[in-house]
Parts: structure tokens; sequence; C-alpha cells
């Protein structure tokens, strides 16, 4: 009976390391751009997931949405940005799951401080303005060209 559960563990342990020597190798996000091609620049790519479901009750409307857009979004990124629809869901604090129409807005910048406030403080004003628990950021380095 020991030598079944000693094989067992043997097992679990080979599957095991063969996993942790597979994640290992894979390439972190930092060094997986380093040096752009010629004729690309280094550029962050900013995915801020909005969330129209108000805890309160309720949704933000097209017209809230637009009217954020214009005065909140719009004016720290002139340069260009890209809205898309979307449905999502996750996990709430309280437990529950919440699905919910949502707005994606893509964000391609240089990486700056300039930049990362303005993001900061769009997250915390939709936040506030919405009620909402939490507004999704998700950054990767890329390499872009126009």
């Amino acid at each position: 009976m020991t030598s079944i559960s000693s094989r067992a563990r043997l097992a679990v342990t080979a599957v095991m390391i063969g996993a942790l020597a597979g994640c290992g190798a894979m390439p972190s996000a930092s060094t997986s751009v380093g040096a752009c091609e010629p004729g690309f620049d280094a550029f962050e790519r900013d995915t801020l997931f909005f969330g129209r479901a108000i805890p309160a009750g309720g949704q933000v409307s097209d017209a809230q949405w637009a009217g954020f857009l214009d005065t909140t979004v719009t004016p720290a990124f002139p340069q260009g940005l890209t809205v898309l629809d979307a449905v999502g869901q996750w996990r709430g604090a309280s437990g529950g799951v919440v699905r919910e129409p949502s707005k994606l807005v893509v964000l391609l910048h240089p990486r700056n401080a300039k930049d990362d406030a303005s993001i900061a403080r769009i997250i915390d004003a939709y936040r506030k303005n919405f009620g909402q628990e939490a507004v999704l950021q998700e950054r990767q380095s890329v390499c872009v060209r126009f």
C-alpha cells in the first residue's frame, strides 16, 4: 500500500516540477517587449474596464457615459482612444457575482508620470460619480507604429 502512495506522490511531484519549470520559462511583461523593431515605438497600452451597473440601483446611461467620456477621458487623452462595448462579470466584495454591461477604454501612450496620474484621476472620477466599487485597469508594454 505504501508503494502506491509513494508512486502517486512521485507522479504529483513530477507534474508540479514540470509545471513550475514551464512558468519559469515564460517572459515577463516588462522584458517581453524590450527594444522595439525599427519603425515601432515603445508605448503602454492601458485598458480600463468600466462597469455600467450602479450598485445603489440603475445603470450608467448612454448620455451619462458620453458626458463622462467628453468631460473626463477625452481631455486627458486628446491624442486618441478606443471605446468598446462589452458585457462582463466579476465577484464583488459581498461575494455575489455581478453581471453588467461595460465599456472598455483602450489608451496607447508613452509611459510617463503625467499619463499615469491622468489614468488614476479618470478611475477615481468614475468610481465617485457612479458609486463604483472598482474600475479594472490592465497595462501592457507594446510596440506601436502609426
